[in-house]
């Protein structure tokens, strides 16, 4: 798989039937390894171990229902209280970060209202914070870390 604009982790691998998984830490599963879960799997790790959020915090690839149609987000990432603190999109190495990847996370965020957004392909990062009572957004240099 491609080097990515994270630091090295060591992931767990298993190979059957000439298809490569990855063990996913969150879902406690091995997960068929796409370029766009290898992604996902360093964000996971980067959040856990960079930025400090509690694994028990974190949900992956779960159904949302955005304007009566189920969607699938990549990331989640839950206050104490059950609100949501961030949600992460992410794509393969190979899709640029388009303003339709914006849309995108902007619909899943009309459901969501977390107060952060992240934009990833594993090369390039965007980083939001949301302000609702301006409807509007402003970019960030990083995630913060969990305090």
């Amino acid at each position: 798989m491609q080097k990515l604009n994270f630091p090295a982790y060591q992931f767990r691998f298993k190979n059957n039937e000439n298809k490569v998984s990855i063990f996913d830490r969150i879902r406690k599963k091995f997960i068929i390894l796409t370029p766009e879960e290898w992604v996902r799997q360093h964000t996971v790790n980067y959040l856990i171990q960079e930025k400090k959020y509690p694994e028990s915090l974190i949900n992956v690839e779960k159904l949302i229902k955005v304007n009566d149609l189920s969607k699938r987000y990549d990331i989640i990432v839950f206050n104490p209280d059950g609100s949501i603190y961030l949600i992460v999109e992410c794509k393969s190495p190979k899709i640029k970060i388009t303003q339709e990847v914006f849309d995108q996370i902007a619909r899943y965020n009309l459901t969501v209202q977390a107060e952060y957004l992240m934009i990833t392909n594993g090369i390039n990062h965007f980083y939001c914070q949301m302000d609702y009572s301006k409807k509007k957004y402003s970019f960030l240099k990083d995630v913060p870390d969990y305090n």
